[in-house]
């Protein structure tokens, strides 16, 4: 690999230490899991790859992915978790038991103030497609692809509010030349 990333004040080179080092997943709350996965899984195409359930700690967690069809997900639970915890750009939902049942329960979006998470962010091969796809299924939109200073990026809401950033990577050549 001749790349080492771009070079920008503050950033170092990768520790020797660091090889094998790798981004597995982002974790957001929800209030209701039900929703939440009816969403990921309807509208992004993610399916549930392990839940683990910690009872005396009263929360569940759910791992997704966009799965490849060449991707070979064992079977057996024990070897599935091992596989989960090995991948790249999964998403963690994490179900606090009992939120579902609080009618003015919410978490921060990050993006209301004070501003923190910000978002998470699918790559499709057809931004418009997607765009329609998102309409047919009554997504909350923040922004559409041809709305505001940013074009050809689009930004919808979960069902607890956090942001998704929609992006068709060919189209983000030339966004930025810095």
């Amino acid at each position: 690999m001749s790349f080492q990333g771009e070079q920008h004040p503050g950033v170092v080179p990768a520790p020797p230490q660091t090889q094998g080092f790798r981004l597995n997943h982002t974790m957001l709350r929800v209030k209701d899991p039900e929703q939440a996965l009816a969403f990921y899984s309807k509208v992004f195409g993610m399916q549930v790859m392990r839940r683990l359930d910690f009872e005396e700690m009263q929360f569940s967690l759910y791992f997704l992915a966009n799965l490849e069809p060449s991707d070979s997900v064992p079977e057996e639970a024990q070897a599935r978790t091992a596989w989960t915890f090995s991948q790249k750009g999964l998403l963690e939902l994490t179900h606090n038991w009992g939120t579902e049942n609080q009618e003015d329960f919410a978490y921060h979006d990050g993006n209301a103030e004070p501003q923190g998470f910000g978002h998470i962010c699918f790559n499709v091969p057809d931004l418009a497609a997607a765009q329609a796809w998102f309409d047919e299924h009554d997504v909350t939109f923040v922004k559409r692809a041809d709305q505001g200073k940013m074009k050809d990026v689009i930004f919808v809401k979960d069902p607890d509010g956090y942001w998704i950033e929609v992006i068709q990577a060919d189209l983000m050549v030339g966004k930025s030349d810095s």
